[in-house]
């Protein structure tokens, strides 16, 4: 018998199976395809202090193996989201994780401390929405000309530090492609007292109309997803993997359970999926039956036996 579950940060979750921040919602959408229960874990859409309507014109695109999003993290707001979307997340029996994002430091503390009090004051009554936080650096710092927080690892470390004093919740950290020095940025979150990685985030990239002689998308640039960056993500979870202690959690263009088992077989603890879940409605569901299967013909009774072995 197959053995899926896995533990991360003292968390467990029944299989390695996430969907990803911004591609999910917060669940109900996908509830009417496939029981979302069945899944490991679910990232709600990524939250800001403040609510935001999100990037105007054209938002999505798709590409020859993937899709480009320029969204901008439409969000309720983090308060918008401890009271319309925490009364759903407290039916669930998956791991619920929130997204946080931010513009300055300052949002990101004040985000943190109301997600962190938020829980605890439903615990005192039994109850619970938010197992883990998933810091997401990767949004521009306002206040220093725009450049994301994730790119230079002295400024992450300030966000990462200041959120781990807010919060005692099992809290993982985010990364950028775009870092500077990818291993050195994860093993400073795993120095500041991160719980665990993730990574990768979409790739910036272009689509031109060459008809309309101007970029699709309004602010010229959008996030590349979906199995063209596969490869590229396999490998720096392979290399983060290796430079760190904490558990890993692999993102980018998996759509098969051997997709799954290539990112377990580099490192990784546990995936996220994303763009699948646009192609296929059903993904979540399906990509655990496919490892099941993949594991069962192996004959692989848990993830451990192949977990970082290349």
């Amino acid at each position: 018998m197959t053995d899926l579950s896995c533990v991360i940060a003292g968390v467990t979750f029944k299989n390695p199976v996430m969907m990803a921040s911004g591609t999910f919602g917060f669940g109900h959408e996908y509830s009417q395809f496939y029981p979302i229960d069945i899944l490991g874990g679910i990232c709600g859409k990524g939250l800001t202090l403040q609510p935001k309507e999100g990037n105007p014109g054209v938002r999505v695109w798709e590409t020859a193996s993937g899709m480009l999003n320029s969204v901008g993290l439409e969000n309720p707001g983090v308060r918008g989201f401890l009271e319309q979307e925490c009364p759903y997340w407290e039916t669930l029996d998956t791991v619920r994780i929130a997204n946080l994002g931010g513009g300055c430091l300052e949002d990101y503390i004040e985000g943190a401390r109301l997600i962190q009090s938020d829980e605890n004051n439903r615990r005192q009554q039994g109850r619970s929405a938010v197992d883990m936080i998933e810091l997401n650096i990767s949004c521009p710092n306002v206040k220093e000309g725009g450049m994301a927080f994730g790119i230079q690892t002295e400024e992450a470390q300030k966000v990462v530090r200041a959120v781990r004093r807010e919060v005692t919740m099992p809290l993982i950290v985010k990364l950028s492609p775009g870092a500077e020095r990818l291993t050195e940025m994860a093993y400073m979150c795993e120095l500041e007292g991160a719980d665990a990685v993730s990574l990768i985030n979409t790739i910036s990239a272009m689509k031109i109309d060459v008809r309309s002689r101007k970029s699709v998308f309004r602010h010229g640039y959008a996030g590349l997803s979906g199995p063209a960056i596969k490869p590229i993500a396999l490998r720096m979870v392979h290399q983060v993997s290796h430079a760190v202690n904490i558990p890993v959690i692999g993102v980018g263009g998996i759509s098969s359970g051997e997709d799954i088992m290539e990112f377990i077989m580099a490192g990784a603890a546990a995936v996220q999926v994303g763009t699948a879940g646009f192609a296929d409605l059903r993904a979540g569901v399906r990509l655990i039956s496919e490892l099941e299967t993949f594991m069962a013909a192996e004959k692989i009774s848990h993830l451990d036996e192949v977990r970082g072995i290349v």
